[in-house]
């Protein structure tokens, strides 16, 4: 399987690592190598998680963060990296605009 993060994704990503890498230097870099992994499991598990607003949803083991990704062929698409503190609504509409 391949893993495409899509731009969305990406700029999810950055963010996620400059909050937590203002709240204490190096966190920021911890957070992007954990969701690394936690975006490689995706080369062996993908499609396999649970479908949540329409995409299949993969939680960090370590951060509160949610992966939505969409599965086609032998590809995964990573349409979002969303902290899951946000408020449920909000998090409907944003991957309502990304799909």
């Amino acid at each position: 399987m391949t893993v495409v993060v899509l731009e969305d994704a990406a700029a999810d990503l950055e963010e996620g690592s400059r909050f937590y890498e203002a709240r204490e230097p190096g966190i920021g870099s911890y957070f992007v190598e954990s969701l690394l992994s936690d975006l490689d499991s995706l080369v062996l598990y993908a499609g396999i998680h649970g479908r949540h607003f329409g995409f299949h949803r993969v939680l960090s083991k370590r951060f509160p963060f949610a992966i939505y990704y969409e599965v086609d062929a032998d590809t995964a698409y990573v349409y979002a990296i969303l902290d899951m503190r946000n408020d449920p609504v909000w998090v409907r509409r944003e991957l309502d605009r990304r799909k």
